[in-house]
């Protein structure tokens, strides 16, 4: 089978050559195409190769110069409780939760652990996976600092 590539292919390579990103006014001019490229809903299969080649370079490009951090397990539920335009009381009545666990939950005073993972993921209807900490940096600020104990000198016998 023969894949051949047509002349807006060619076209749209000329306008914006499919090269890494290397420049904030290149990642400017990769967007206006992109989004020029999804307003057109009759593409071809030439511009549609196009678009998911300079849609990915944008990516590693942003990836790279535009990290986005993890958001902590409390940062996605206060999103999920004002997505859903629900409160704290509600979202803990619903989950089986008490609503104070919910509130020291939410004010950082306690940790949430994989039960309320758990009733939340299905109270919310999405995977656990949003409310587990990947990041090792993240995780380490989210556990509580252990102090180390001051090393004590050992005594030495007096000689006598």
């Amino acid at each position: 089978m023969k894949n051949v590539v047509g002349n807006e292919y060619f076209q749209l390579v000329r306008r914006f050559p499919l090269r890494p990103i290397r420049s904030e006014r290149e990642l400017d001019e990769a967007t206006r195409v992109i989004d020029e490229l999804i307003a057109d809903e009759r593409r071809s299969p030439g511009a549609d190769d196009y678009l998911d080649v300079l849609s990915d370079l944008v990516e590693k490009y942003e990836s790279e110069h535009h990290p986005i951090p993890d958001a902590s397990p409390v940062e996605v539920l206060q999103f999920l409780i004002e997505d859903r335009k629900t409160n704290q009381r509600a979202v803990a009545l619903g989950s089986g939760m008490h609503v104070s666990t919910m509130s020291e939950i939410l004010s950082g005073a306690r940790q949430m652990n994989l039960d309320h993972m758990r009733k939340l993921a299905t109270f919310f209807n999405v995977d656990i996976a949003v409310f587990l900490l990947l990041d090792k940096e993240v995780s380490s600020r989210a556990r509580p600092a252990t102090r180390k104990r001051a090393s004590v000198p050992k005594r030495t016998a007096a000689k006598r």
